[in-house]
């Protein structure tokens, strides 16, 4: 983009990274009310802020996709579902669809979700405080994804060393090298270690994913490739949105001591606090798109190869569709209108997964640690421009 087409864009060429991961809300709104779709000077693309255009763009497969070259989901993980349209896209993603489903994740998955859960909480519920970050948040996912592929526990270690790398690579929009080049070491470590999986899986089958897929019908079944490509990203989306809604729910009810008295009262509202959290503080800041077709929306001329970020949490903040967009309230009458998991054909797999699991782990933690709450003198507030939570939360409790 030329300088004279930058000077469109005012605020957004003022706009930085380092602003944006300390405190992003207020600077979203001064554009979503002055550009609404504005160029980023400092990471080369356009974000796109109100509710009704990144439904608009989330939707609109023609001229918005995932998966080109200039894609940093595409750059790290190559083709998966994530990065297909289509029929390839429906192929993949029905392939892996049945463990995602609501039934089938309360009949199957919750009870194991709860004894991986009580389990963590057995190692510190004496303690009276944690750093719940390590010792919990960050370990539920990576758990419940190793008992959905049925892949032993003590792979842990090495997807928690993993994911690092990858997070890092998909908030690495300046295309750092060195970066991309761990996160392909990773990716490169992570097939070859599914694939002995694979290959033990197919000697000695059992109930899980990966399993039903290295066991389909050879008619049916995806190449060894197509399957870790697949299970690489359900690993990643899996791991990264579960661990920072807990966190930022804990954060979010730390604050707000009202409604953290009435969820003690009654568990059953944990539902809308973690609709309202994915709201007010969304775990995965942005949906990223690719023009592939030159197009005008919004008064914004796109050409082929620019960049779209499309601001979850702007649009989830949006005065337009949310009123008193900046309070937490799970109250809200408009909240199931928030677009926390996307929206379009690549709206979250994943997201009642998540939703299970990070339900499950505020209940065992309200049930059995006494009065826990974030420590008030060690507060933590969400950060990240990207991936958003506390990088780490002190939990205290009554013992």
């Amino acid at each position: 983009m030329t300088m004279a087409e930058t000077n469109h864009f005012p605020l957004g060429a003022r706009l930085s990274v380092a602003s944006l991961s300390k405190d992003p809300y207020p600077q979203l709104l001064e554009l979503q009310h002055q550009e609404p779709i504005s160029w980023i000077a400092e990471l080369n693309m356009y974000y796109v802020l109100r509710h009704s255009d990144v439904e608009y763009i989330l939707k609109d497969a023609e001229h918005f996709i995932t998966g080109t070259e200039s894609s940093l989901v595409y750059d790290t993980f190559g083709e998966h579902m994530m990065t297909v349209e289509g029929k390839q896209h429906q192929r993949y993603k029905g392939k892996v669809r049945k463990p995602f489903m609501p039934k089938f994740i309360r009949e199957n998955i919750e009870t194991e979700i709860t004894c991986l859960v009580d389990s963590l909480i057995d190692g510190f519920q004496n303690k009276g405080q944690i750093e719940l970050r390590s010792a919990f948040a960050s370990r539920i996912p990576v758990q419940t994804m190793l008992q959905l592929f049925g892949l032993p526990q003590q792979d842990e270690k090495y997807l928690r060393c993993w994911y690092n790398d990858f997070e890092r690579a998909l908030a690495n929009f300046q295309w750092d090298e060195a970066i991309r080049s761990k996160a392909k070491t990773s990716v490169e470590e992570f097939h070859q270690h599914l694939q002995q999986s694979i290959g033990h899986l197919r000697e000695h089958p059992n109930a899980s994913l990966l399993s039903s897929l290295a066991n389909a019908p050879e008619a049916e079944r995806l190449t060894d490739e197509e399957i870790r490509h697949n299970a690489l990203i359900i690993f990643f989306g899996g791991i990264s949105t579960v661990e920072a809604l807990i966190l930022n729910a804990l954060y979010a009810l730390s604050t707000h001591a009202d409604v953290f008295e009435r969820v003690r009262k009654d568990l059953s509202l944990l539902p809308k606090v973690l609709e309202e959290t994915v709201r007010w503080a969304a775990p995965v800041q942005s949906a990223t798109r690719h023009v592939v077709k030159d197009c005008e929306y919004g008064g914004v001329k796109f050409k082929k190869g620019d960049t779209v970020n499309c601001m979850l949490n702007a649009a989830n903040r949006d005065p337009e569709v949310f009123s008193d967009a900046n309070r937490f309230d799970i109250d809200r009458p408009d909240l199931r209108r928030h677009i926390g998991f996307a929206t379009g054909g690549h709206s979250c797999l994943g997201s009642h997964l998540a939703r299970a699991e990070a339900r499950i782990a505020l209940e065992r933690l309200i049930t059995r640690l006494p009065n826990c709450r974030m420590d008030p003198g060690r507060a933590s507030a969400p950060e990240g421009y990207e991936f958003r939570q506390p990088l780490s939360l002190q939990l205290i409790w009554n013992h």
